[in-house]
């Protein structure tokens, strides 16, 4: 067992062994029992084929030689349980090839068998699902029978349908969702793998053992899934032009990212936490995420609001406003930054989805319908409960350094070692294929000197992962779970808000710092922003 850091927020436990049934088994035990010790500030443990990723809370984030005693004591005590409890087994409909599995014929072929056979062998396999990640419920199944192995498409599709099922090298997995992806497509199971609503979302966890029962194309008859219930209704802000990409965020969905559920959230947090602060809400209150070209925002009652993170045209930052009832607030183009984060009083009362009211648009749920804001939606608000006094603005020195060509600081990678010493040191240019779920960049290709595949690993919001084409890809709020791309490096915390404000054509440097230096500077701004609370006390009634 080693131990090693995960950026300044998380450290992961690996455990040297082949990848084989023994070993998930082990994976699973060793999950179990962490969660029932629960170190202090733990926050999630996520487990994926050889490591187990423990999140804690921002700042408080031991150093791994500190937990080694600990964690080892963990270990022993989860494999003296291995054995005995018996595994799940789940049984998978699938119908394989036609328009249902379109790279069978091509799949099969490469392996010399003909595409009924190569569905007989595939169906008749026993499978065990070694980790869940890449989306909201997706399996990484172990147990491919090794002839029916077949590398990731050359170009991947922009969309697999969901329920697709896939094989990718010695893997074979199943889309819970209508995402991009890579794998050879040999069936699709109507079964819904992942649905928000249900109690239990993922239908298939860790540990599980998957039989897959093929059907005829006459059988398929997809799950509608579990109905949602019902939009809140009510008096709330109405939206005359919704912009170029508004959504509701709160602080994010902890506590789900072992289902392959994205923490998400305000891409900037702390711009987040300080609206908030400024309009009497508690700093995880659901608020506005504007993007780029902001909205037209109808108030059919008094209200209080604070924008925070990019500046934009009709209303300033950092400052509390009162909108008086009936008034139309017009946000046009951002002038600096990309996203602005805006709170009103009382928070945006949509219905929380896992805990949060977040919106994940990948995946359909959360926020509004699960979607980008419209024109003429309404968003309902919570009532305020306190009454602002006087006209005040926050210190500007407490902000984040934004900037259009920030230097980020950054601590070790898992991969650090396998690239060139001064990889990062160059600055490189922020891509237009850049979103939520990270910044693409574009500069010199960085090349990993070591060879071979490795492990889908834990990955985490700022872990910069460099894929084949050895563009740095950096991870934002909607990261996924786990990742199988060398991470050469994390982002600081402290930092995450600057690269939350990069928009296309602006640059951005990388300067490494020790983790324990990057974890004292989340702990200073935490000390910043626990003044700020305090000094807001006087200014409400």
């Amino acid at each position: 067992m080693t131990v090693s850091p995960l950026g300044d927020s998380a450290v992961v436990i690996t455990l040297d062994h082949p990848v084989d049934p023994v070993l998930a088994v082990r994976v699973q035990a060793v999950a179990a029992e962490i969660r029932r010790q629960s170190p202090a500030g733990l926050l999630e443990v996520v487990p994926a084929f050889a490591s187990i990723a423990l999140f804690f809370e921002a700042g408080t984030a031991p150093e791994p030689a500190d937990l080694e005693d600990e964690l080892a004591a963990a270990v022993e005590r989860a494999e003296a349980q291995v054995g005995a409890t018996e595994a799940r087994t789940v049984e998978i409909p699938v119908c394989y090839g036609d328009a249902h599995g379109p790279d069978l014929a091509e799949v099969a072929t490469r392996a010399g068998l003909s595409a009924a056979e190569f569905a007989r062998r595939h169906a008749g396999a026993d499978y065990l699902v070694h980790a869940i990640g890449f989306s909201p419920g997706f399996p990484y199944l172990g147990g491919l029978p090794p002839e029916l192995a077949s590398p990731r498409r050359a170009t991947p599709r922009s969309i697999v349908p969901a329920g697709a099922v896939g094989i990718g090298g010695t893997q074979t997995g199943i889309y819970p969702l209508a995402t991009p992806g890579g794998w050879n497509l040999i069936g699709q199971t109507p079964l819904r793998l992942f649905d928000s609503n249900r109690p239990e979302p993922a239908l298939l966890r860790a540990g599980d053992r998957v039989k897959f029962r093929s059907i005829s194309s006459a059988e398929f008859s997809p799950s509608t899934g579990s109905p949602a219930p019902d939009l809140n209704e009510g008096e709330g802000i109405q939206i005359g032009r919704a912009g170029m990409f508004t959504t509701v965020q709160d602080l994010g969905r902890a506590g789900w990212r072992a289902e392959g559920v994205p923490l998400s959230g305000a891409a900037d947090a702390f711009a987040l936490r300080v609206a908030n602060l400024l309009v009497g809400n508690p700093e995880g209150a659901a608020g506005f995420e504007i993007t780029l070209v902001g909205p037209e925002l109808y108030f059919p009652r008094d209200a209080i609001i604070a924008l925070g993170g990019a500046e934009f045209e009709g209303l300033p930052s950092w400052r509390p406003r009162r909108v008086v009832a009936g008034t139309t607030l017009r946000l046009g183009a951002a002038r600096s930054g990309v996203r602005g984060l805006l709170a009103v009083a009382g928070g945006l009362d949509v219905r929380p989805v896992l805990g949060s009211r977040s919106t994940y648009v990948r995946a359909g749920f959360g926020g509004l319908q699960g979607r980008v804001l419209r024109d003429h939606d309404v968003v309902p608000v919570g009532r305020a409960s306190r009454t602002l006094r006087g006209s005040w603005y926050v210190d500007r020195r407490l902000l984040p350094a934004y900037s259009e060509a920030p230097c980020v600081r950054i601590v070790r990678g898992a991969q650090w070692n396998d690239f060139t010493p001064g990889s990062l040191d160059a600055p490189f240019t922020v891509s237009r294929q850049s979103d939520r779920m990270g910044l693409c960049l574009d500069g010199a290709a960085l090349r990993r000197r070591a060879g071979g595949e490795l492990l889908s690993a834990p990955v985490a919001p700022g872990t910069i992962q460099i894929p084949p084409d050895g563009r740095p890809i950096v991870l934002l709020a909607d990261a996924p779970t786990i990742g199988g791309y060398p991470q050469i490096a994390h982002v600081a915390t402290i930092d995450l808000p600057l690269l939350a404000q990069l928009r296309p054509g602006d640059t951005v440097g990388f300067r490494e710092v020790p983790r324990g230096e990057a974890r004292a500077m989340v702990a200073a701004r935490e000390q910043a922003l626990a003044l700020l609370r305090a000094g807001l006390r006087e200014k409400w009634a």
